[in-house]
């Protein structure tokens, strides 16, 4: 049976009271999380509440959770921006010695493609350009249109590409939670800022034109991940030339943190039950053997790269820039180590899909052609 995926763009207008209403069933699932202790809950917790109030169709003044992805896209700058004030000017020192980290990633990124590939493929019985581009661990919006182009289920991509991102943000913390055996993250009083101290106006407004400023950059050179490389980049120059040492307040992180949970989970609106059971198995399949993968992987580099084998894990893992970057400074490791092997690994995955992208269109060209029924059947 069909089935849709709603994807609210950021032109589609959402009336304020189901914005408003949405939020309020973010920040209840926070709310939730940080009473449970769970980590990084201003970000965990609006994810599951407003997931699980979008795939059991709650209406929220006669439609579902909706959030305009204008809140999104103006806060994840934010996170960029925190990412930069990171910088110091010993970093470029250090970088040199991340070579082995950076070699492992290139090997594992085409690794997990293939296990991902297998998985929806054998398993889930997918056609070959959703299971490959499903199975794509970067580059969310590149790997669904490019699914869509190939001739494959672009909703069933986008479903198992934010199953992939919204596992791993949440199985990764709840992992260092069950390793450490304590609190992590956000649960164990770290905070995404750097601070307790209150910015004042001026650093506050700094940091939003250098958010700006550097989102339109990253937009214009076409980066990977542009609304966060590129704010990254500018604040990152601005805190190597000595311009500035402001980092954002936690009171805004917090509401980066809120915006961005709700804005995911309300993705799902519009997924069937059934639907999402399937793809969620699949998905965690994936996740776990990529987890894995780059587990592995970190233990046996830890001897090669001075960062500890958390950051070396953390930075391996297939989640999204702005939503892994938020986990590494709630664990209080390198945050800048960790995002630029993230940028890499876009990079890498998306070049991997444009390297295979008409193999694969002619795959399912070929498969749509054999599952057709023949004449007169």
């Amino acid at each position: 049976m069909p089935f849709s995926l709603r994807l609210p763009s950021r032109r589609t207008p959402v009336p304020l009271p189901v914005v408003a209403a949405t939020l309020a069933v973010g920040a209840l699932g926070a709310v939730v999380a940080t009473l449970l202790h769970l980590p990084l809950p201003l970000l965990l917790g609006p994810i599951v509440s407003t997931a699980a109030a979008a795939i059991t169709r709650v209406k929220l003044f006669g439609q579902a959770p909706a959030l305009p992805g204008v809140f999104r896209s103006w806060s994840i700058p934010v996170i960029g921006v925190s990412i930069g004030g990171a910088f110091h000017p010993g970093l470029l020192e250090q970088a040199v010695r991340w070579w082995p980290s950076v070699i492992a990633l290139a090997l594992i990124v085409p690794i997990a493609q293939a296990m991902g590939y297998l998985i929806y493929r054998r398993l889930g019985g997918f056609d070959p350009a959703t299971s490959f581009f499903g199975a794509i661990p970067g580059g969310l919006i590149t790997a669904i249109a490019m699914g869509e182009e190939a001739g494959g289920n672009v909703a069933m991509t986008t479903m198992l590409q934010f199953m992939r991102l919204i596992l791993t943000i949440t199985l990764v913390p709840l992992a260092f939670t069950i390793i450490t055996g304590g609190a992590v993250g956000s649960a164990a009083g770290a905070s995404f800022g750097g601070t307790d101290q209150s910015a004042s106006v001026l650093e506050i407004a700094l940091l939003l034109a250098l958010a700006a400023i550097g989102a339109v950059v990253g937009e214009r050179l076409k980066l990977p991940a542009a609304v966060v490389t590129g704010p990254l980049l500018v604040s990152g120059a601005a805190h190597l030339a000595g311009l500035t040492d402001a980092v954002p307040p936690q009171w805004m992180i917090g509401l980066t943190q809120l915006f961005v949970g709700t804005a995911l989970g309300a993705r799902f609106a519009g997924m069937g039950r059934s639907m999402f059971g399937r793809a969620l198995v699949l998905a965690a399949l994936n996740v776990c053997a990529t987890l894995l993968l780059g587990l592995g992987t970190a233990y046996a580099l830890h001897f090669w790269v001075t960062e500890p084998t958390d950051a070396i894990f953390l930075a391996l893992a297939p989640g999204g820039v702005a939503e892994m970057s938020l986990v590494a400074v709630s664990l209080q490791v390198s945050v800048v180590y960790v995002s630029a092997h993230h940028v890499l690994r876009i990079v890498l995955s998306v070049t991997l899909a444009r390297i295979f992208a008409q193999r694969i269109t002619a795959a399912t060209e070929a498969f749509a052609h054999s599952a057709a029924p023949a004449p007169g059947e």
